[in-house]
């Protein structure tokens, strides 16, 4: 068990390339299952989550080939259908598999996912519209089990706009006869980027990025070569580490176009923000502002990943700032823990009131997910003394170079040894 060890106080300077995004990797990789030939692709993060999902795939029979940033997949040896248990309960993202193996093999088995402990985040979505595409489903001791029968197009509409159940259908649908719909589908830029990755291969998909996607089944599909895009809440975590160590620093390899509720709050605690094509600047001002309301939204709203480094940022912040956290219940664990470096929160249900102080001290905090120990990261990076952070095999789930690029920019971080 490692941790992260913090001299806080020292203001970032410098540029940082940004790397491929988690939440795109993931389910790119996934679809190779549909080809059953070689894929390509670049600009793969060095996370955890990465490596769950490559041991997924080297366990159905895939030959994996990792050279830096780029993985060689080929799916043609593909001969199991059933994910082990194991690698499931690491991360929730291994859902999406199933999608990709009943699309090819018209089958497939997998146990509840893991993941992050954010509160209930059912997967019913996902059954449900297997079923319409006329798979046969079967529940059993905690295990999803899909048996063999020719799926088929349908229109599904989503209750909610569920990022893995648009994922999972769009994987079902590639080789499902005739033509699946999706209404009410999640629009977040990840979305686009599998659309154009299995457009790629030779999937005929239109409407990624808007609330309407439309699949045309087709027979087979063809090797790829695929570039991830960037990383927006990499990015977006780095510009507040500028703007929380009163810094000044330039991103590149981003779409700032995706940024723009992230870059806005930025601008309302009264960063300077400068974009320009791939790359962002900031400038932090000599004091933050607070902000009236941050509510978490599906995209194009401000995203959940980013709640939790915006408390740490407004815990600096003059003035009373509220978060409103409307996509999980339980995303307020690291609450807690910036209140154990001084930070002044309440919570009341879904709703966190922060009020600004003017320090924050170094403690031992510990990390209970990802984006909440990323959190705990930017706090120490400006509190006053030394902050070790612990229990951080939850942030490397997605972020691979934290240490490295916060050390070019300029801060004292270094791995230890948990006690």
């Amino acid at each position: 068990m490692t941790s992260y060890i913090i001299e806080g106080g020292k203001r970032l300077e410098g540029e940082v390339c940004i790397d491929g995004a988690k939440n795109a990797v993931l389910p790119i990789i996934a679809a190779t299952i549909l080809s059953g030939k070689e894929s390509i692709i670049h600009n793969c993060p060095n996370i955890s989550d990465l490596d769950t999902m490559i041991e997924i795939l080297r366990e159905l029979g895939c030959r994996v080939t990792r050279n830096n940033k780029t993985l060689i997949i080929d799916s043609s040896s593909i001969d199991r259908y059933e994910v082990p248990d194991r690698l499931v309960r690491k991360m929730r993202s291994s859902i999406i598999v199933l999608g990709a193996l009943l699309g090819r093999f018209k089958q497939g088995q997998v146990s509840y996912p893991g993941g992050c402990p954010l509160g209930a985040r059912p997967i019913d979505l996902h059954i449900k519209a297997f079923k319409d595409m006329g798979a046969c489903i079967v529940e059993d001791h905690g295990f999803i089990i899909c048996k063999e029968r020719q799926l088929r197009g349908a229109k599904i509409y989503l209750d909610f706009p569920s990022v893995g159940a648009t994922e999972n259908i769009m994987l079902a649908g590639v080789l499902a006869q005739g033509t699946t719909i999706i209404y009410n589908a999640a629009k977040e830029p990840e979305i686009k980027d599998l659309q154009d990755f299995l457009n790629a291969m030779g999937a005929k998909i239109k409407g990624g990025g808007s609330d309407t996607i439309i699949i045309e089944g087709v027979e087979s599909l063809d090797r790829v070569e695929y570039t991830v895009m960037p990383d927006r809440i990499i990015a977006g975590t780095y510009l507040i580490a500028g703007a929380i160590t009163g810094g000044e620093i330039s991103l590149t390899n981003v779409n700032c176009s995706q940024m723009r509720a992230i870059t806005s709050k930025l601008r309302e605690v009264g960063c300077n923000v400068c974009e320009d094509k791939d790359k962002i600047h900031i400038r932090a001002p000599q004091s933050l502002k607070s902000v009236d309301l941050i509510r978490t939204q599906p995209y194009p709203g401000f995203p959940t990943d980013m709640q939790a480094q915006f408390m740490a940022l407004l815990s600096l912040a003059e003035g009373t700032s509220i978060i409103l956290e409307t996509v999980f219940e339980s995303r307020y664990k690291h609450a807690k823990e910036l209140i154990r470096l001084g930070a002044n929160i309440q919570l009341e249900e879904r709703t966190a009131i922060i009020k600004g102080v003017n320090q924050l001290q170094g403690a031992t905090v510990e990390a209970s997910d990802l984006r909440g120990g990323a959190a705990l990261v930017l706090a120490g990076l400006a509190a006053e003394g030394v902050t070790t952070v612990t229990n951080t095999e939850h942030i490397k789930r997605g972020y691979g170079s934290l240490v490295s690029d916060m050390s070019l920019l300029g801060a004292n971080i270094y791995k230890g040894e948990n006690m």
